[in-house]
């Protein structure tokens, strides 16, 4: 249905050009696209339609996809933009087709990496460190992604990371939804948490448990639970322990057992408890240390953002003491707390300390709050390399030159960037500043001796466009020949160096079918015959004995005659 109605629609919300599919899943299929408003490619998520009938689903992508659209960060594939659009079906009726218009990676799915079999262990670990570095960011904006699995991560042809699908994603403010109501679009039973198998909700803990999962598919080139139908699977995730990957593959090492393993703990409690402890460990671990397993103190998980552990044993204690205390002490901690008017003194001073911190930090940049940590990609589009280059310099950050051909932006002028402006970096980032080389580069065909008609046709034929015609004098080209064009033919460039593009403008010359004769009169007599010899013309000799110097003295015709035309002239050869 999605395919049917992609081909029925081309363009989006009136601006993105919808092109080849390039991926498809079980909620979407992808299309490549681009945006004819800014003129840059993107990727064109279109939705199942099934879902739209949803209204509930409707409201939640929305949200969802307003909190995807707010992340900015290498390594996640962006958001641009999404909505609705209404089309038409075969039978008539209207509905609504959602669509997410994300950034375009020019890479290959991990999927498809891991179906060549295992992968080095130390590059395992290095996209897997990638991918926490993103779950780092999201989690830290409060946003869990639910949904981690190769399918969703992409490594570019330079080796980057990048996550994408968080538009499935939901703040974690609002994760109360368990996997029971909405397993009909979220989570793949292979790459299950244990909670979602379970249909509690989730945390940040499930993403991490399902990078688990990723990290030991790289290394062994399969997943730690297989059964015949998702819901053997979801049962292993709950009751089953994976084995070691170094048990599937020999060359991963105990200590990269070991993260993995803590990765894959049932417990969530057990589990590492932020992507950062997760990607310190496993760097260690991929360098051929062994993780320091950290001892936790009793109260650390009491209360926390994840809720509290209940399997604390030191939270039990402080609820049996809690539920224990006596009234008789409950009354002495009343009777001595300060007066009231101390009390409404103290919390309005709180609230006014909290108005002015808030309100200093909204009004710092984000380099006042942390100078030095950070910076920002400038707008740099539009400008010469040279200058673009010397703003990124400016702000701390490392230009890589890349060229590409553009039918809109002029060459040499900036392109885009890689990040986009307005994007915050660690300073001494790399960013990748694409370069216009014009259109297409195209060879100047040869179309001498060819009729003006059919070099006009040769010209359109590829790519550039014809200009003028200009007649000009031939001793030997017949009338409507081209003669000569300009750019000359054959070539790549033009003689001051300039590559020759798609549409570039190119005016053609073309015979008249006349020559223009010289008035030789005077002139030595071998000189004078040598040039009419040379305009093809047909000479006759008439020797004046009257007069002396042998040159010539007249000649029968002048000016523009016709090609190949009969002249005589009268030579003088008297002594």
């Amino acid at each position: 249905m999605t395919e049917g109605v992609a081909q029925g629609v081309r363009l989006l919300a009136g601006r993105y050009e919808l092109g080849d599919l390039i991926g498809r899943g079980g909620m979407s299929d992808v299309h490549v696209g681009m945006d004819t408003r800014l003129g840059r490619r993107v990727a064109v998520k279109l939705l199942k339609p099934t879902l739209a009938t949803d209204p509930a689903f409707r409201t939640r992508f929305r949200r969802e996809a307003q909190d995807a659209a707010k992340m900015a960060h290498p390594t996640i594939v962006r958001i641009f933009d999404a909505g609705e659009e209404v089309v038409r079906e075969s039978n008539g009726h209207e509905s609504l087709l959602p669509f997410i218009v994300m950034e375009y990676v020019d890479g290959i799915l991990l999927r498809d990496v891991i179906a060549d079999g295992p992968v080095d262990p130390a590059e395992a670990a290095r996209i897997v460190e990638q991918v926490l570095t993103a779950l780092e960011y999201s989690h830290r904006a409060g946003v869990v992604h639910r949904d981690i699995k190769p399918g969703n991560i992409m490594v570019t042809s330079s080796g980057q990371v990048k996550v994408m699908d968080f538009g499935i994603a939901r703040a974690i403010s609002d994760s109360s939804a368990t996997i029971a109501e909405t397993s009909a679009i979220v989570g793949t039973a292979q790459y299950f948490s244990p909670e979602q198998a379970r249909g509690e909700t989730v945390d940040a803990r499930s993403d991490l448990y399902s990078t688990g999962i990723v990290l030991f598919e790289l290394l062994t080139g399969r997943a730690p639970f297989r059964g015949e139908n998702p819901v053997s699977v979801a049962y292993q995730h709950v009751n089953s322990a994976a084995v070691p990957p170094s048990s599937l593959n020999p060359k991963v090492s105990p200590a990269v057992d070991a993260v993995v393993l803590r990765a894959l703990a049932k417990d969530r409690f057990e589990r590492y408890q932020s992507a950062a402890e997760f990607r310190e460990d496993l760097e260690r671990a991929a360098a051929g240390q062994v993780p320091a397993r950290k001892q936790l103190a009793p109260t650390d998980f009491n209360s926390t953002l994840f809720g509290v552990n209940p399997t604390s044993v030191a939270g039990s204690e402080a609820t049996m003491r809690q539920l224990t205390v006596d009234n008789d002490s409950r009354l002495r901690n009343t009777q001595n707390r300060p007066p009231v008017a101390w009390i409404w003194a103290g919390i309005v001073a709180i609230v006014v300390i909290i108005a002015a911190v808030i309100f200093w930090t909204l009004n710092l940049a984000p380099t006042q709050l942390a100078p030095n940590l950070s910076t920002t990609v400038p707008e740099i589009i539009g400008q010469s390399y040279e200058d673009g280059a010397t703003a990124l310099e400016e702000a701390n950050l490392v230009p890589q030159k890349f060229t590409e051909t553009s039918s809109t932006v002029p060459e040499g002028a900036i392109i885009r960037t890689d990040p986009e402006p307005g994007i915050t970096v660690n300073p001494g980032f790399q960013i990748k500043v694409y370069v216009s080389l014009g259109e297409t580069p195209v060879r100047m065909p040869n179309l001498n001796n060819v009729p003006e008609a059919d070099a006009i046709a040769a010209i359109e034929a590829a790519g550039l466009v014809y200009g003028t015609t200009t007649q000009e004098f031939s001793a030997d080209v017949a009338a409507g020949i081209v003669i000569r064009t300009d750019p000359e033919g054959d070539a790549e460039r033009r003689p001051d160096g300039s590559i020759i593009r798609k549409g570039d403008v190119v005016n053609i010359f073309v015979s008249n079918g006349v020559v223009q004769i010289p008035d030789v009169t005077g002139q030595p007599t071998a000189e004078a015959n040598a040039t009419l010899t040379a305009l093809k013309l047909s000479i006759t000799v008439q020797v004046d004995l009257s007069c002396s110097g042998n040159t010539v003295a007249a000649q029968s015709i002048v000016g523009e005659n016709p090609q190949r035309s009969e002249i005589t002239l009268r030579v003088c050869g008297g002594s």
